[in-house]
């Protein structure tokens, strides 16, 4: 081969990694440059503002601003728990959810004792349509796994229960509040207690629609169980404009809540959730409901069992006990894989789920289902994926708690982890994809970035959260997060300028 051919040849393949290495570089600075002139607008300035974005192949930080400071993440928290979960759990992990008693079965099908539903950590003990396609996507009868197990009952000849139904959630410590929580968010569904045994997410559907002018208003109570006591004190007035809006409190009396306010006579409705106080008894109502459809009665009440703090050995660790409750069981239920839960806990940001999940997962390393041996495990995962000490203050698994902090470096790390895990796919498929689903349905509708970016979100009053995987144009793909806190401005506007940074990774770069 003549020397000048071959030394063409050599000088080609010597060239290219460089001309590579400096498209990439340049890609990184028009990168760096956009993102640093939406921090230089005047909207921008009165905001705490803490931004890490690394290329996931090469490593290379393309942007950082206060990256390794700490801010109140929201529920980009659930980034920390449904990783954890899908680790330690698996993503084919499944939950059991079973109907038990110690009574005996006469000849005449009359249970003699006490029926037990018995929850299992099952997030997903609803009507919702699995696998998951839409938010609040359920099934009309929201009984409808309930009434699976009471079909189980009927078909083993059971008539009747001549003792009491409780809803049993002993499988985890009732403690229902994470610490930070707030007392105005226990009544709303977004702020449910921590149970083993939740039925339809713990919610509680009111629908006001107006009356008559002059009178009160409608309530419409989804499912129709007589679990609240509500004080309806709204009133229906004949103009568009109301004095008192909507609002929704805890009465004086056990079970009490008070609706007020005005609605339109010609409104549509407004739509309150609200979360049952006990989780396990709520569960255990409809089940009532579920069975007398079946024809099966109850002849006692109903009721909740609880593992209370005070009557466990440690809040930490424990030996499971030798001796397990063996009361037979005559019906069974599964719940769909963890891959799966995660999904519906990311997409629609799912409080409860994700306070359930580190809870089993504490179950399963610990031996107890606390709040205490949940955080323990969540500090012990985060450091075995490289997170430092210092990096976060988790208090929760949803991210509710006001006390949680987390630094983007630290949120990063997370994302790098994952990413290089064989649970990759399942971790990124439980993310909200910009402009198609979950809480980013309606976001990145413009700007090129719809369909590029799997990220969580994260809001509550003067925060905003943005973290996950976009993919550039010039096909490099990046882990970034977004923190905005202590903003004046309205939400919206914050919102924007936090949509803008993300959409400045998935832009064609210079030339």
């Amino acid at each position: 081969m003549p020397a000048l051919i071959l030394a063409t040849i050599l000088l080609l393949v010597g060239s290219a990694p460089r001309t590579l290495a400096e498209d990439a570089k340049s890609i990184e600075s028009a990168i760096a440059q956009r993102i640093e002139e939406l921090l230089e607008a005047p909207a921008a300035k009165r905001t705490h503002w803490g931004i890490l974005v690394r290329d996931l192949e090469t490593g290379a930080t393309v942007f950082e601003r206060n990256a390794e400071k700490l801010f109140v993440p929201a529920s980009n928290a659930k980034l920390f728990s449904t990783a954890m979960a899908l680790r330690r759990l698996g993503p084919d992990y499944r939950f059991a959810t079973a109907v038990a008693a110690k009574g005996t079965v006469d000849g005449d099908g009359v249970l003699q004792g006490d029926l037990r539903l018995i929850g299992g950590g099952d997030p997903n003990l609803s009507s919702r349509v699995l696998p998951y396609r839409k938010p609040d996507d359920f099934a009309p009868d929201r009984l409808a796994p309930l009434r699976d197990l009471a079909q189980q009952l009927k078909d083993i000849g059971i008539r009747r229960i001549a003792g009491d139904l409780v809803g049993d959630d002993s499988r985890y410590v009732w403690q229902p509040y994470p610490r930070g929580w707030g007392h105005a968010d226990t009544l709303q569904v977004y702020g449910s207690p921590t149970s083993a045994l939740a039925f339809n997410d713990n919610l509680i559907e009111v629908l006001v629609r107006p009356g008559t002018a002059n009178a009160a208003a409608r309530l419409d109570i989804s499912p129709a169980l007589a679990y609240y006591e509500f004080s309806n004190r709204i009133a229906t007035v004949r103009s568009r404009y109301v004095d008192r809006s909507l609002s929704a409190r805890w009465g004086n009396a056990p079970g009490e809540v008070v609706l007020t306010g005005q609605i339109p006579v010609d409104s549509r409705g407004r739509k309150f959730r609200f979360a049952a106080a006990d989780p396990a008894r709520y569960a255990a109502l409809a089940f009532k409901a579920a069975l007398a459809g079946l024809g099966i009665e109850v002849a006692g009440g109903v009721s909740a069992r609880h593992s209370l703090p005070e009557q466990m050995k440690s809040l930490r660790s424990i030996t499971p006990s030798q001796s397990r409750d063996e009361a037979p069981r005559f019906a069974e239920t599964a719940s769909v894989g963890v891959a799966e839960a995660i999904r519906v806990v990311n997409k629609d940001s799912q409080n409860l789920h994700a306070e359930m999940l580190i809870r089993e997962v504490a179950l399963q390393e610990s031996g107890v289902g606390s709040r205490e041996a949940a955080v323990a495990g969540l500090r012990r995962f985060l450091a075995e994926a490289g997170l430092r000490t210092g990096e976060f203050v988790l208090h929760d698994g949803s991210g509710l708690s006001r006390h949680n902090l987390v630094a983007p470096v630290a949120t990063v790390r997370l994302l790098e982890y994952m990413w290089h895990s064989e649970d990759r796919e399942a971790f990124l498929d439980s993310l909200p994809v910009a402009g198609h689903d979950g809480t980013l349905d309606w976001r990145f509708q413009r700007g090129g970035a719809r369909g590029r970016i799997r990220a969580k979100t994260g809001s509550m009053s003067h925060v905003l959260a943005l973290s996950g995987y976009a993919q550039g144009a010039d096909g490099a793909t990046y882990a970034f997060s977004i923190f905005a806190n202590n903003f004046g401005m309205a939400s919206a506007s914050t919102r924007m300028l936090v949509d803008s940074i993300a959409t400045a990774l998935v832009l064609p770069g210079p030339g």
